[in-house]
């Protein structure tokens, strides 16, 4: 394990003191035998001190070892279902955490528990193989000690309830036969703040003074998130309260369901195709995928899950990738509904929300997006836009050629992702092109812990007020 990732204190030991030797009158022979005496003296003396304190050392490593801990979240995502098995222990009455390979693990599977809407018991068998990965790296004298749990995202809640508690139902047997501490009510469908918790956890934020957090906007499948501490007042709907230590934190927190990228990529799709009906040849230009490129018609199996029915546009749609045109069209999506907001400011569709304020990292597709495009940390909003007029303009032949190593899927998306991201974050949002306070980012921290809310979850369920440190009393907070 590297150094960054080592949660394991070194001890710094003192410095030697000197012998009270004293040399007077000695004939240059004794003197050199002396000196030699003193020496051999002086380096056994460090041996053992040394050797003495490695045992220590080592006594601890494995008495904290004994006192292992461990849990299980598995993360039930829009493009597919993960598991995270994490190692934990208390040092001084306190939990410390280490996501470094030795106590952290975690396995993803596609698809999405999503996907299985018609077919729930289908979900089963994703869920039987993480489980199984998770026992292949706890102790099997310690399952009955672990406790698992599953949290679904924004791909569950688009589907409806009766459905949803379908594939738990499905999920909640599996995990109850898994061996592991579980109850019913630890499979569920979430809407929360985790990834903002893993974030100030990782800058050390975690803990301060609240207007001194870093706020998270966070672009995934289904949803896009947005999270931050805000000096306004924010309706209770929107706010979130959450303890951490003697700090409580109230947060505006929103899950804009429906406006991930690959659900607002769909509905903008739907929206082209219902209009090209309006047609005289029943043909309407996509501006938000790359020109040349041809509408599969055999259905693809998209990880995603939102794009298998491609072969619907097939006729219908013409790639003609226009970064300018597609910022337009993306924006549109995010003003529908405007019209119908109750509050004094809200940014997209009817929903409310406060003026940012402070410094944000953008994670999630937002960072894989400026990841693609090699952008600057800081700025980048500013080159995202030459960078992705570049690229939709270009020929959907030249781009497969420029990107050999690019999954087609994702290949295919960047140009929409560019424009939507712009969309969001300057037109929607009001960030400014140069801001710096906000970068893009898939880990935080000296210790560069990864943007992932399922350790926010983890952290925020070990470490609350509410809990003796000794197992009998944890559950989330704030949700």
């Amino acid at each position: 394990m590297t150094p960054e990732t080592d949660a394991l204190k070194v001890q710094i030991l003192p410095k030697h003191q000197s012998l009270p030797y004293t040399v007077t009158k000695a004939k240059s022979k004794s003197l050199i035998l002396l000196v030699v005496v003193s020496v051999t003296i002086t380096l056994g003396l460090l041996l053992y001190v040394f050797n003495s304190n490695s045992v220590i050392s080592s006594g601890s490593l494995l008495s904290r070892r004994c006192k292992l801990r461990y849990s299980v979240l598995i993360d039930a995502g829009s493009s597919g279902t993960r598991v995270h098995v994490f190692g934990y222990w208390f040092e001084s009455g306190k939990p410390v955490f280490d996501f470094g390979e030795k106590h952290y693990a975690n396995l993803k599977l596609t698809p999405g528990l999503s996907s299985y809407a018609d077919n729930p018991e289908g979900a089963s068998v994703s869920v039987t193989k993480l489980v199984e990965f998770a026992k292949q790296r706890i102790p099997k004298r310690m399952f009955r000690r672990s406790d698992i749990r599953l949290m679904a995202t924004a791909g569950m809640r688009l589907l409806e309830v009766p459905v949803q508690e379908q594939i738990l139902e499905v999920t909640r047997r599996v995990l109850r036969s898994s061996g592991f501490m579980f109850r019913d009510e630890w499979a569920n469908v979430i809407s929360g703040i985790y990834s903002w918790i893993t974030a100030n956890y990782a800058l050390g934020s975690l803990g301060t003074d609240p207007l001194e957090t870093t706020g998270i906007v966070e672009l995934g499948g289904a949803s896009a998130q947005v999270t931050f501490v805000s000096s306004e007042h924010v309706p209770p709907e929107y706010s979130r309260t959450i303890a951490y230590g003697n700090i409580s934190y109230t947060i505006y927190s929103h899950s804009f369901l429906d406006y991930g990228k690959d659900a607002a990529l769909k509905k903008l799709l739907e929206k082209l195709q219902n209009s090209a009906n309006s047609t005289v040849d029943g043909v309407v230009e996509d501006p938000c995928t790359p020109k040349g490129y041809i509408y599969d018609t055999n259905s693809k199996n998209y990880s995603s899950g939102f794009l298998a029915d491609e072969s619907k546009l097939k006729g219908s749609l013409q790639a003609a990738g226009n970064f300018s045109k597609c910022r337009s069209a993306t924006f549109a999506l995010l003003k529908e509904g405007k019209e119908n907001c109750l509050y004094e400011h809200c940014s997209i569709g009817s929903t409310f929300t406060p003026d940012l304020q402070g410094s944000f990292l953008a994670t999630a597709s937002f960072y894989y997006t400026a990841k693609f495009f090699e952008l600057e940390e800081k700025g980048w909003l500013s080159e995202l836009i030459p960078a992705g007029k570049r690229y939709c303009g270009e020929e959907w032949s030249k781009l497969i050629l420029e990107y050999p190593t690019t999954d087609e899927e994702y290949l295919r998306g960047y140009c929409f992702s560019a424009a939507y991201t712009i969309s969001m974050l300057h037109d929607s949002l009001g960030i400014a092109l140069d801001d710096e306070s906000i970068t893009y980012a898939s880990k935080a921290g000296e210790k560069h812990i990864p943007l992932d809310w399922a350790l926010g979850a983890f952290i925020l369920d070990v470490v609350t007020p509410n809990s003796d440190y000794n197992g009998k009393s944890r559950k989330y907070l704030g949700f």
